[in-house]
């Protein structure tokens, strides 16, 4: 029994202390980079952008990772902002080569193993980006437009969130980065933040997310994102 409590304790103290560890760990450079490249890239500032992309290399972000970050937003802001921020950073890079700066360019992006049904794939990635099982039946706008949750499922999740490079924590910075810049999207953004806890994002680091979003983009899109955030971690209690 005394050898039982004492394992007991020791699990109780590492689970407090990796509890304490997470709240106190802040946002990467690398992590706020990737924030502000997402945000001013929706909003369509491509002088800002241009700012933000050389600041993002700085940082250590490599070419392939900032690529990724500017082909996984599209599925939030659309082909047009996507394309133009990498022509942006196409620009960025001859400027920085003509400067001498040789920048590093990082591993690609491995072949997706096309194994079994995308749909199914594609659900299996949502499950574990939400920590919720996919199997109930389709309601809201997925039960009213089923071609959508497909689209979803096999697109967004399967095709995109299966493709490395990007962790998980980081395509879901991305994402709330792009959702927080476009505005009126609060129950996507609502989604997204809880995954974003669910990922290993701490409510702390979301809570410095926002500050990098009112410095990047504005006041306003930072406070209706604060008030989204604070629905998720009430929510949490």
């Amino acid at each position: 029994m005394k050898t039982l409590s004492i394992l007991i304790m020791m699990v109780f103290v590492s689970g407090t202390a990796y509890a304490q560890t997470d709240q106190s760990k802040k946002l990467s450079k690398e992590q706020i980079a990737i924030i502000k490249i997402g945000a001013v890239t929706a909003q369509g500032d491509l002088v800002k952008l241009k700012t933000e992309l050389n600041s993002g290399l700085d940082s250590g972000l490599t070419i392939n990772q900032i690529k990724e970050v500017l082909v996984h937003l599209y599925a939030y802001c659309g082909f047009p902002r996507s394309i133009r921020g990498l022509q942006t950073f196409m620009a960025v890079l001859e400027e920085r080569k003509s400067k001498g700066i040789t920048d590093t360019v990082g591993p690609e992006g491995s072949s997706i193993k096309q194994e079994g049904n995308k749909y199914d794939r594609g659900k299996a990635v949502l499950g574990e980006l939400t920590g919720v099982t996919q199997d109930g039946p389709k309601t809201g706008y997925s039960a009213f437009a089923p071609e959508m949750d497909v689209f979803l499922k096999e697109h967004l999740f399967a095709d995109i969130f299966e493709r490395d490079v990007l962790t998980f924590a980081q395509r879901e910075l991305v994402t709330v980065s792009v959702i927080a810049s476009i505005g009126d999207a609060e129950p996507m953004l609502q989604s997204h933040l809880n995954i974003c806890l669910n990922v290993g994002l701490s409510s702390r680091q979301l809570q410095e997310f926002l500050s990098v979003i009112k410095t990047a983009i504005g006041e306003k899109e930072a406070k209706a994102a604060q008030k989204v955030l604070n629905d998720v971690l009430k929510a949490k209690k």
